[in-house]
């Protein structure tokens, strides 16, 4: 009996539909990187697992996935290890995380090659090994763009631009929240838990996916106390406008240095996001925390406003990211578009244009040998010009050549049989409207005419 395929759970196949229309967000993107002078890399889909391991917490760390050595992977291996010496023995390597990790490993490996400050942007496929679930996936491609080697906000205020940019040509309204991890370490240590920064972030992080009371559990499991659980509550429920909110904070963070830099450094973006006419697309939230441990400064999450789904891009700055690889005092910022749930948004909101998946402008029916030898240096000639091209393979019914280039979407289908031919003409019919034209077959200039109205802006 014949195996069934399938394929692994967190993982998705991509048809013609789907991949046209993951392409056009992705050239989307592209378009706004590059008009801000970002330069496209790669990196390998594999990496040191030395390189990955302790970047993104405890808990990042288990949703890593790990590749066995290349053949047999547990020999001359002591078995009886515990666990994590095993793992570390059998598995030397693993799918990268996300693409900044590889990124700062980029730049100090290639740091005498490339221009500082360094803008990049870089497209994709990232692993996780997490629990599969609505928006969420085992295998997703990021969009990310990192500016690194400057610690001017100006480049905190670019990548917000890009984003707004971003989703404005895709036709999705978003909030762009932001907040400071100085400001989180100030709170840690207003609470007298200095120490307790990672756990508070990370709760903190979950608020929005498990509420107040299963955070307030988890960060008293944490070992925090009663009393300072109680000085962090009043933070997620602070209202009024940006400058009230930093007021408030404030008079909170009086015993904090570490919070009050955060405060100025929030003051000076949201400054530089109302010079530039952004302020009303972005929001001050004291309560995001982005749980990944190398950020220390500006952190950045977007939401679509009418449509239920998580965050759907990300980042912030870090300041300490190279220096783990040996390269200090190298302070870079980035943000994360998160393709797969911006499709999800596009598609449920019913965004996406029609015609992304046209193959081809026109189809040239095949009607005998004859007919395909007429049309052939018309069609060479077409493509020469830019216009996508299709010449039916076998002579078969008309009805499946029609059909054919209905379930294509070819807006035009040319039959040509004897008599134009002998005229030196050739027939175009608008599959939508049904109307048919006749033209010269050598008036190249007004058959492109006629099909470049069908092709899209």
């Amino acid at each position: 009996m014949a195996q069934k395929p399938s394929i692994p759970k967190g993982t998705r196949d991509f048809g013609q539909q789907e991949t046209a229309e993951r392409n056009y967000i992705f050239d989307t993107i592209k378009s706004v990187f590059r008009t801000f002078g970002y330069s496209q890399i790669e990196t390998p889909a594999l990496e040191n697992l030395s390189t990955l391991m302790g970047k993104y917490g405890e808990e990042g760390d288990k949703l890593l996935f790990r590749i066995l050595n290349s053949g047999d992977a547990f020999a001359d291996v002591n078995l009886s290890l515990p666990g994590k010496e095993l793992a570390s023995k059998v598995c030397e390597k693993g799918l990268r995380y996300d693409l900044t990790v590889p990124f700062a490993r980029f730049v100090v490996q290639h740091r005498n090659e490339v221009p500082f400050p360094f803008k990049r942007f870089q497209i994709q496929p990232v692993w996780r090994a997490d629990r599969p679930q609505k928006g969420r996936y085992r295998e997703f491609y990021q969009c990310d763009a990192d500016v690194i080697g400057s610690r001017s906000q100006m480049n905190e205020l670019e990548l917000v631009q890009i984003v707004d940019r971003v989703f404005s040509l895709l036709g999705v309204n978003v909030v762009i929240k932001i907040n400071n991890r100085k400001v989180l370490t100030g709170l840690a240590e207003i609470c007298g838990f200095p120490d307790k920064v990672v756990d508070i972030t990370v709760a903190i992080d979950k608020l929005d996916k498990t509420g107040i009371d299963a955070v307030r559990e988890e960060m008293l499991e944490k070992g925090l106390t009663t009393g300072a659980v109680a000085k962090l509550e009043p933070v997620r429920g602070m209202g009024g406008d940006t400058a009230s909110k930093l007021k408030s904070m404030r008079a909170m963070m009086e015993s904090s240095p570490t919070g009050i830099r955060g405060l100025d450094e929030l003051e000076e973006l949201f400054t530089l996001l109302d010079d530039a006419g952004l302020s009303s697309t972005c929001e001050l939230d004291l309560s995001l925390a982005r749980g990944l441990n190398y950020y220390t400064g500006a952190i950045f999450e977007v939401k679509a406003r009418d449509f239920a789904i998580g965050s759907i891009c990300g980042g912030g700055r870090y300041d300490n990211l190279t220096g783990i690889f040996g390269l200090p005092d190298m302070s870079g910022v980035g943000i994360s578009f998160g393709a797969d749930r911006i499709y999800d948004v596009l598609k449920g909101l019913n965004k996406f244009p029609e015609g992304l998946c046209r193959s081809a402008s026109i189809l040239f029916a095949n009607m005998d040998g004859g007919s395909v030898r007429y049309v052939l240096p018309l069609a060479a000639e077409l493509r020469r010009r830019g216009i996508a091209v299709e010449v039916y393979p076998d002579s078969a019914k008309l009805k499946k050549q029609f059909d054919y280039a209905d379930r294509k979407a070819i807006p035009f289908i040319s039959i040509n049989g004897s008599e134009e031919m002998d005229s030196k003409t050739i027939q175009l019919k608008n599959l939508a409207t049904g109307v048919q034209k006749t033209f010269p077959v050598a008036d190249t200039e007004a058959i492109v005419s006629a099909l470049k109205e069908t092709l899209p802006d």
